[in-house]
């Protein structure tokens, strides 16, 4: 499954495992969160419980570890200086909370292993595209009206002070488009920790319309990048999309879909059904996917619904 790298060799020790086997990501936050009672109807999404109920972020990942995750992606992609400045929260209180959706990942691993985990266990600090500081549903559409530059300037301090507080990897995700995607990767330049980019998408596009052979293409030559992928689209956009990411970047592939629900931002609620399945992991592993789990509306259940395929080589 994964390597047996020690827990604490970072920060390499994540693209090591990802040269010698696959590793499990964990699932949404926000549902996790919504089943244990919290109310997220909030601009700050799951963010604002750092700030209020961070013990709940940490049990949220600690849900995902005893389910079989190796990895625990923060509560920070919609946790932004914008964001906390909106809600009266200052820059440093801000970059404090920060730090903290790293620290309380680390505190929910050091549970796992304390309840007997012995496998490594690593923490993807996650950075959300400028969208997600919008709480409008424009990360879904990008083409923000911002040039590369300016994307730079917003993400740049965040990046920064994801990665002093050390996690394995930063997670660039929910990328809805090519302008945010060069912006992210000039933006990790020189910050020391390595980092996975992922789009959204919807089927052979980002969810500007850029084909996907391009968009994956920019992350190439980008030593910082260790793996390239899609997460928070539909299952079935997935096979194509790895295989694409494989041929066009010879890096691992990342994918972490939603449910197959769709999200209806206006309304602020999900539709239709689930079409996620353990079964589909088998073919996405085949295509060259090495870090697999999932988004939105993806639990603890289906973590270990992965974990257990991948073991059985279903």
């Amino acid at each position: 499954m994964s390597s047996d790298a020690s827990p604490g060799d970072r920060p390499r020790a994540l693209a090591d495992a990802l040269a010698s086997g696959t590793v499990v990501l964990d699932g949404g936050m926000s549902n996790q969160l919504e089943a244990a009672g919290h109310d997220l109807s909030d601009e700050l999404w799951s963010a604002r419980l750092l700030a209020e109920r961070p013990e709940a972020i940490t049990e949220a990942h600690l849900a995902y570890f005893e389910a079989g995750a190796d990895v625990a992606i923060t509560s920070s992609y919609q946790a932004t200086f914008e964001g906390f400045a909106r809600r009266g929260i200052p820059y440093g209180r801000a970059a404090g909370l920060l730090r903290l959706s790293v620290g309380s990942a680390r505190e929910a691993a050091r549970r796992a292993r304390a309840g007997g985990a012995t496998r490594p266990l690593w923490v993807a600090a996650s950075a959300g595209p400028y969208g997600a500081m919008l709480a409008d549903g424009s990360e879904y559409r990008g083409r923000y009206g911002l040039s590369v530059a300016e994307l730079e300037r917003f993400h740049r301090p965040r990046l920064e002070v994801l990665a002093a507080a050390a996690p394995d990897v930063l997670a660039l995700e929910t990328v809805p488009d090519t302008d945010e995607a060069r912006a992210l990767l000039r933006a990790v330049r020189g910050l020391g920790v390595p980092a996975w980019l992922s789009y959204s998408v919807a089927g052979d596009r980002t969810r500007a319309g850029q084909p996907l052979e391009e968009a994956f293409a920019l992350a190439a030559d980008a030593d910082e990048v260790i793996a390239v992928g899609v997460n928070c689209c539909a299952p079935e956009d997935v096979d194509a999309a790895v295989g694409i990411a494989a041929r066009v970047t010879g890096k691992p592939v990342v994918v972490y879909p939603n449910s197959g629900e769709v999200w209806d931002a206006r309304a602020r609620a999900w539709s239709g059904r689930s079409t996620f399945g353990a079964g589909q992991v088998a073919g996405w592993r085949r295509g060259g996917a090495r870090l697999i789990g999932g988004c939105c509306r993806v639990g603890p259940a289906a973590i270990t619904g992965i974990r257990e395929s991948l073991a059985s080589g279903r």
